[in-house]
């Protein structure tokens, strides 16, 4: 009898480690020392895309330099991206096929939040988003600041599609609603904006 109890111990345990790997990816490291062109280059040739080629995905270096970029933690500690006050309130989180993933940057993983597919809440009136592999949604629960912050994310994540030649725009025509609810947002949180991420189509 007591075996048995410990053989269903033993199951319970590998199958609560199976199902907590499963919802936590971790990222590999970014590659912080890559050269790439020019600063003002990129200024200069950063443009916003709304054609994506549906075929082609992201891999996770990719993914995982695009989210470090959007707000990442730098060799100082620091976000990567200037917040008023310090404020780090700022959230990013993933939306594939897969379901819905929030980046956490001091441990560098996604964790997921959900197994729903919430991209088509961001393409009810630009069905063309649905073709991006990628989709980071920003919120903040900072009504003052927490736009600024996002812009400052998004930015930064236009420059770095544009060095690896990837495509992106930041939109707002979206179901702020329907996003809110699937993030499972706190009632003083809310949705910021929508960053589809892909190839050229």
């Amino acid at each position: 009898m007591k075996n048995i109890f410990y053989l269903i111990l033993a199951i319970a345990f590998l199958t609560c480690g199976t199902t907590m790997a499963a919802n936590v990816q971790k990222l590999p490291q970014p590659d912080v020392e890559q050269s790439t062109v020019s600063l003002m280059k990129l200024l200069n040739t950063r443009q916003s895309a709304r054609a994506y080629d549906s075929s082609k995905q992201i891999d996770k270096q990719t993914l995982s330099e695009i989210l470090w970029a959007a707000f990442g933690v730098n060799q100082y500690g620091k976000r990567t991206i200037a917040t008023a006050r310090n404020e780090q309130n700022l959230k990013v989180f993933v939306l594939r096929q897969d379901g819905i993933w929030l980046y956490n940057a001091k441990e560098n993983q996604l964790e997921k939040i959900s197994d729903e597919n919430a991209i088509p809440y961001t393409a009810e009136k630009q069905p063309f988003v649905s073709d991006a592999p990628l989709h980071l949604i920003y919120t903040s629960s900072d009504s003052h600041w927490g736009h600024d912050h996002a812009g400052s994310a998004y930015q930064n994540v236009y420059l770095y599609t544009t060095a690896k030649g990837l495509s992106t725009v930041i939109r707002g025509l979206i179901n702020f609603d329907a996003l809110h609810k699937a993030l499972k947002l706190n009632d003083d949180e809310f949705v910021i904006a929508h960053q589809p991420i892909g190839y050229a189509k």
